[in-house]
């Protein structure tokens, strides 16, 4: 099954250092970095409006654990949002491409 994994950064560069290292590990076959998102959360019982990054990261099922541990050893964050959707349904060509990127 294909998943879309969803994490945020606290800014580009740590966006793009963990994108760059998923796809050249073949962890992932496709990173998305959307710039300018505003999450509104609550840590340490204090509420929160951040700007942050969000990376959509387009991978398969089997790769979710080293995915994550990856994603956990490259971000700051204590603790980091690694959230996995499984896709129900894509275009033949565009899954055939990741299943193809990820080997």
């Amino acid at each position: 099954m294909y998943q879309l994994v969803l994490t945020t950064c606290p800014d580009e560069i740590v966006a793009k250092n963990i994108a760059q290292h998923l796809v050249t590990e073949k962890l992932a076959a496709c990173v998305n970095i959307v710039s300018n998102i505003t999450s509104v959360y609550s840590w340490q019982d204090e509420l929160h409006c951040d700007s942050e990054v969000q990376l959509l990261i387009k991978t398969d099922e089997n790769k979710f654990v080293m995915l994550n541990d990856r994603i956990n050893q490259l971000h700051p964050y204590d603790v980091v949002e690694v959230i996995a959707l499984n896709i129900q349904q894509g275009d033949k060509h565009y899954l055939n491409w990741i299943t193809n990127s990820l080997k």
